[in-house]
């Protein structure tokens, strides 16, 4: 039914320009203004719609993981642009915020500016 659907997926954001600003100036994605929000257009041909919800929640679980071949560059450079990493109880993270637990990838967390929970995970 829907096997040839260009699916994608969507999240909510509280503040439309910051989340433009944060999503393409900070991280660098190519970032598209839509009717009624943002497109997020993703290597590899994926995208992400956010759209603004007044009372936004932000999501307690990880919303977009971004795969790339050196964690430990990719929190540095996050680091370098202001970006707090998120340190979690029951993780084996390093002092920067890099888990290296033995059931997954070596991944951090991050925020974005609604709260959402990003991640960076080496693949």
């Amino acid at each position: 039914m829907f096997k040839d659907s260009k699916a994608f997926s969507g999240y909510s954001v509280s503040d439309i320009p910051a989340a433009k600003e944060f999503y393409g100036g900070t991280l660098g994605l190519d970032v598209v203004e839509e009717p009624y929000g943002l497109g997020l257009r993703l290597a590899g041909g994926g995208s992400v719609f956010l759209y603004p919800k007044e009372d936004h929640e932000a999501a307690a679980f990880t919303v977009l993981n971004f795969p790339v071949d050196d964690v430990e560059a990719a929190v540095d450079s996050l680091t370098e642009k202001g970006v707090s990493l998120e340190h979690y109880e029951g993780f084996d993270q390093d002092e920067r915020g890099i888990a290296s637990g033995e059931e997954g990838p070596r991944i951090a967390w991050f925020r974005d500016p609604a709260g959402n929970v990003l991640a960076v995970m080496e693949i």
